[in-house]
């Protein structure tokens, strides 16, 4: 569940969307977006430098659509890898829930979409699913990478079931990220290392996980506080981690302890260890 929602925007050359946005969202890079983003691992890049190992070249080029229901992070994003000359990443839309998604992703029709998996609207299983037909296009096929603050087990095999052909953390450097987009073009498969094991192993059983019905209660937001609240993080942690605010980081455990009917936050650890969602 989104904190704050974006109404639609218009998609302009190279440049995405316009209009307003979530001002309390995350940003990457290195501009002043980004300054007080705990995520970006990105160190500063030289402007004359050219990404390296799977780089564009002379005159290779990616059309890239991002979506994130955070305006910050999307400037930030397209601050970092979006210098179409020297990174060769072209940015021809912007969306911020599932509904503009669809609609940029199917007016534009870029060769790779970074994705954030926690969306309004239904998720980015809900956009991969909409998406379907322009996915399996031979011609001119849509690649999604996600590229998302989750690294739960669940967020990563939802999407990859989904058809995405990678998943990425937003800890990534702008670098590695402009790598990982270009391979996802080429049609590789691209994960943050410690996020392959989940797909592994995932796909190596044959048996449909089973269904949790309690946890399927749960918001997307809500599932990202629980996992938090059961690490241990304090709520002012958890709001920063977030980009939110302390009283909604209240809410949202409060609503989570009514929804599985516990009574505190050490029932809570118990109840999501057991389940190994920490």
């Amino acid at each position: 569940m989104s904190d704050a929602n974006e109404p639609a925007g218009t998609v302009e050359p190279g440049g995405g969307a316009t209009g307003a946005g979530a001002a309390d969202g995350p940003a990457m890079g290195t501009g002043a977006a980004a300054a007080d983003a705990p995520q970006a691992a990105a160190e500063p890049n030289d402007p004359t430098a050219t990404p390296d190992s799977a780089d564009a070249g002379p005159g290779r080029r990616v059309r890239v659509v991002l979506v994130d229901d955070h305006r910050m992070f999307r400037t930030g994003v397209q601050a970092e890898i979006g210098q179409t000359e020297r990174t060769g990443v072209e940015v021809v839309g912007e969306a911020a829930d599932v509904d503009q998604a669809v609609s940029v992703i199917t007016s534009t029709r870029p060769e790779v979409v970074l994705l954030d998996v926690h969306l309004p609207g239904g998720g980015g299983v809900e956009v991969l699913r909409r998406c379907a037909p322009l996915m399996a296009d031979a011609e001119q096929p849509v690649r999604f990478l996600a590229l998302s603050v989750s690294d739960a087990a669940e967020d990563v095999i939802g999407v990859i079931r989904g058809g995405a052909r990678g998943y990425v953390t937003k800890t990534i450097t702008g670098t590695d990220l402009v790598n990982s987009v270009f391979r996802v073009q080429d049609g590789d498969a691209v994960f943050s290392p410690r996020l392959a094991g989940f797909v592994l192993d995932a796909f190596a059983s044959t048996d449909a996980p089973p269904v949790d019905e309690d946890l399927d209660r749960l918001t997307q937001r809500e599932r990202e506080v629980l996992r938090l609240i059961a690490r241990g993080y304090a709520y002012k942690e958890i709001a920063k981690q977030l980009f939110i605010s302390v009283k909604t980081v209240e809410s949202h455990v409060s609503a989570v302890l009514r929804k599985l009917q516990l009574s505190n936050r050490h029932e809570l650890t118990r109840w999501a260890t057991a389940r190994r969602l920490v």
